[in-house]
């Protein structure tokens, strides 16, 4: 049996720079504040960097003390009796990385944070504002003229726009890599020899681990992956001098989260997108690939689903799909020296090998698996050719690769002229695509950590059997990977990974047992609100690469949007077109700077006299010789293990980047409930409840009384902007499943109909007025009229639940089934043939007799469930204690907060 495992949650969360003359101190915490680590920073240096951690994990006593000695001993050695020699600077939630351009070096500190989305317990956070601090002191501080213009260009890169991190998470690997990481069978690893561990995957912390027994659990941290990292560069200078928990990986992009409530469950949708830290930059300066299969604008793009009412990887089930946009793989560019809306777009580099291509899908091939299917959505027929330069290009190269793969493992190529078909009247673009996402989606599957759900096989789907990917015991894996790409990667692509997240998305709310049909329609409230995720998505990115928000959206595919629609997608275009021509060079000189592309030096040109970035992205274009094979082109341990992604292998090389210690099975670095909530402690609300999410009840589904609140109903706008159910047939029937329970009055507009119907007889007109003022739109006069209403309401049920209930039913049944709905639909309403059942009393109200043998057994009288006399006095403590009454502690609970604060505080 594989032994229990959990991520490991960082120990430094908190910080507080403390400062005097000639050092820096930084003291982090946990969350709990229960754990510290202190690292001290030499200030005497002019242009070195000198950190030393000692690595030991302090008490809040000994820091105190710690910082108490500091204090005295900076004081006494100024002569400084009267004041302070320890002061503190600043207070931070992390290190963003250290940098130095021509003078000293510069801390990068986190002082304000957002909580952005939650998974399985684990916060994520965005960067809301940071604060960067000289090391050196004024005293040894060497003057540069042109430090401050470099700190200018590196201060463009707004930290605080879409950059997120979190510290138990790992952002920069799927949701995929991070659970198979914990079902990482350890057992494997404590079965083998010592010297074979030392050889191959010596990743224990611990070395007495080995022998080590008990309930313990294994905490597992696993090196993020660094092309999506983007402050890997300024996290170099201390990487090996630290603790890993000092080092705080923050990822650049997209993250988002949205509550679908299905009648009443809690379901999340996250939404996260990760971008390459590499050949990134802005629309018309990066294009293409570099030289080692980087390309510009690529974008891994995550939907995660998870039940919100079960926090926690091992018992909650979570879902996710990944899809990938970027540029496509060719040596290309375009030309801006002179200004035009569209530069003509140049093959800069011959590659009739498709060299740059290769590797581009190696990289991928090793991330995702196979199959990898391209999507390319560029103009095919155009006049002036432009376009079609590329899809000439990438056709070539595709089936050149293709030849020497094998025939199970090709990359799968779909080319669609997505602006031709648009510009059709005859032709529905989103159909279209929605026929793509459904092949792509059967092809590459979808991750899931639970397995097939019984109601799967109760009402099996044909779509279901032909569906792709791995099947687990645990679940599913998905294999391989969508990769679509336009011209710029912004607009058609978000639009058709919005088709296929939506068609993801239907197959895992089936896998989750949500929904019946994997199956979603446009005007649900599940829909609008994925696709306003996606929005926001594509915005967010379209900002960051081409500097304005999406110009065609999915309505103005859909051909829905409004007339107004037409002059903010003009006002967008603009502003692309302002910030390519005027703005682009710096944001592009601000990236390289952050990502380490360019290191300012003394004697050599700086960033702003530089007529090109080409050879600071193409760092081996000298080289004569390929680095691997014409044919053979793919690296050999990644086609063994096909279709399954390499990197989520079980092998000695992805065990290497695994780092692995026992805890107690409480211990605050692997216990998600108590390094977050404390529950021994006072904490604030806000802090405990600050993540405000999109919720498919409050912000989508109509208020209007009577209206289905599924979130999988078709709702289309009617005249007053109001939303009301698709059509008539579905208004009706959920009209008559509310009128059928009892409790449920109808709306006024409904009353007033139904009364309209009513028989003319003056007695019963006079018996709906002395019973009730609800009246019933139904008269059952006899028993063929009843068994029509009974057949019109069982009917349905053949096609919700697959059976027929009068298969088999007896008369006696059907009659009586046919009363309860009848006594549902008069709401307790007397009738002639019920006359015998009831006595009218003198104040003309009905009194009801009961017809069972037992006396409180019936639909009119409901006998009060027991309870126990202690569960009494607890309920009746907590009535106290809001009056102000408290009770006193139990020994228990007194021994319980004595041990806590002995272990917080003493």
């Amino acid at each position: 049996m594989p032994a229990a495992a959990a991520p490991i949650i960082s120990s430094v969360q908190k910080l507080v720079l403390y400062e005097t003359r000639a050092r820096y101190f930084l003291v982090g915490s946990n969350h709990a504040e229960t754990k510290y680590r202190v690292l001290k920073i030499d200030r005497t240096e002019p242009k070195d960097l000198v950190i030393i951690d000692d690595r030991h994990v302090y008490t809040p006593q000994e820091v105190r003390e710690l910082l108490g000695r500091l204090d005295l001993g900076n004081r006494t050695k100024m002569g400084q009796k009267g004041s302070s020699g320890l002061f503190r600077a600043v207070s931070a939630f992390g290190i963003v990385g250290f940098v130095r351009f021509l003078e000293g070096y510069y801390i990068v500190l986190i002082t304000k944070r957002r909580k952005m989305a939650d998974i399985g317990g684990h916060a994520i956070y965005k960067i809301e504002d940071t604060n960067m601090i000289y090391i050196p002191n004024d005293s040894v501080r060497i003057t540069h003229p042109d430090e401050a213009r470099y700190l200018r260009i590196f201060q463009n890169v707004d930290l605080s726009s879409n950059f997120y991190f979190s510290y138990s998470y790992d952002l920069s690997h799927s949701l995929q890599y991070n659970l198979t990481v914990l079902r990482m069978p350890l057992e494997m690893l404590k079965s083998e020899t010592t010297q074979a561990r030392q050889e191959s995957f010596d990743i224990f912390e611990d070395e007495g681990l080995i022998t080590q027994g008990g309930s313990g659990v294994f905490g597992i941290c696993s090196e993020p992956y660094m092309k999506y990292v983007w402050n890997g560069e300024l996290l170099d200078v201390i990487r090996t001098a630290v603790h890993r928990d000092w080092l705080l990986y923050i990822i650049h992009g997209f993250c988002g989260q949205s509550k679908l409530l299905i009648y009443g469950r809690p379901v999340y949708v996250t939404l996260i997108a990760r971008r390459s830290s590499k050949f990134a930059g802005t629309r018309f300066l990066k294009r293409g690939a570099n030289c080692e299969g980087d390309v510009a604008n690529e974008v891994e793009t995550e939907q995660i689903l998870c039940d919100a009412s079960v926090m926690s990887f091992t018992a909650g089930s979570y879902s996710s799909y990944v899809q990938v946009r970027g540029s496509v793989p060719l040596y290309w560019s375009q030309d801006i020296s002179t200004m035009m809306p569209k530069p003509p777009i140049t093959l800069d580099q011959a590659d009739p090998f498709a060299h740059v291509a290769a590797l581009h899908f190696d990289q991928m091939l090793q991330r995702f698996g196979s199959p990898i299917i391209i999507l390319n959505l560029v103009k095919e027929r155009e006049k002036r050719k432009h376009e079609r330069i590329l899809s000439e290009e990438l056709v070539a190269a595709v089936t050149y690769l293709n030849q020497f793969l094998p025939p199970e493992h090709t990359i799968i190529y779909i080319p669609w002229d997505m602006a031709k078909y648009t510009k059709s009247k005859l032709c529905n673009v989103l159909d279209r695509l929605n026929v793509i996402a459904e092949s792509v989606v059967k092809k590459t599957g979808f991750f899931v950590n639970r397995p097939d759900s019984y109601c799967s096989i109760l009402r099996p789907d044909e779509k279901w059997n032909e569906l792709g990917g791995c099947v687990i015991p645990t679940g599913r894996l998905q294999t391989g990977v969508l990769r679509t790409n336009c011209v710029d990667c912004l607009d058609r692509t978000n639009t058709a990974q919005f088709m296929v997240g939506k068609c993801a998305l239907a197959y895992q709310l089936y896998s989750l047992g949500l929904i019946d049909k994997p199956n979603l329609q446009f005007d649900t409230d599940a829909v609008r609100l994925f696709e306003e995720l996606y929005e926001d998505h594509g915005d967010t990115l379209s900002l960051q690469y081409g500097g304005s928000q999406l110009v065609h959206r999915v309505k103005t595919y859909r051909k829905i949007a409004p007339w107004t629609q037409h002059s903010k997608d003009i006002m967008q275009t603009l502003s692309r077109y302002y910030s390519n021509a005027f703005s682009d060079a710096d944001r592009q000189d601000a990236i390289n700077l952050f990502l380490g592309v360019f290191h300012p030096t003394e004697g050599k040109p700086h960033l702003w006299e530089l007529p090109t970035d080409f050879y600071l992205h193409h760092k081996n274009t000298m080289r004569l010789l390929p680095t691997r094979s014409y044919t053979y082109w793919w690296t050999p341990e990644v086609i063994k293990h096909l279709p399954l992604p390499y990197d989520e292998v079980i092998c000695a090389a992805n065990l290497k980047r695994l780092t692995v210690k026992k805890f107690h099975r409480y211990e605050e670095e692997i216990d998600i409930h108590n390094e977050f909530f404390r529950p021994y402690e006072l904490s604030s609300f806000d802090d405990t409840f600050c993540l405000a999410m999109t919720s498919s009840a409050r912000d989508f589904m109509p208020k209007t009384v009577g209206i289905d609140p599924s979130p999988f109903t078709v709702r289309k706008p009617d005249e007053t902007g109001k939303s009301v159910l698709g059509n008539k047939s579905n208004r009706e029937e959920a009209v008559l499943q509310r009128k059928t329970a009892a409790s449920a009055p109808p709306p006024p507009s409904e009353e007033a109909v139904s009364s309209s119907s009513e028989d003319d007889s003056g007695t019963d007109r006079e018996d709906e007025g002395s019973v009730s003022q609800r009246s019933t739109p139904v008269k059952m006069t006899d028993t063929g009229d009843s068994a029509k209403v009974t057949e019109n309401m069982v009917q349905p049920m053949k096609e919700v639940y697959g059976i027929n209930l009068f298969d088999g039913l007896s008369e006696d049944d059907l009659s009586i089934y046919s009363r309860f709905v009848q006594l549902g639909q008069r709401q307790h309403r007397p009738d002639k043939s019920s006359q015998q059942l009831c006595s009218r009393c003198p104040d003309g109200v009905i009194k009801l007799t009961p017809i069972s043998a037992f006396s409180q057994d019936n639909i009119y009288e409901v006998q009060p469930p027991r309870v126990d006399r202690k569960s009494t006095e607890i309920f009746q403590a907590h009535i106290q204690a809001s009056q102000g009454i408290m009770q006193p502690l139990g020994k228990e609970d007194t021994s319980v907060y004595r041990e806590y604060i002995r272990n917080r505080y003493l």
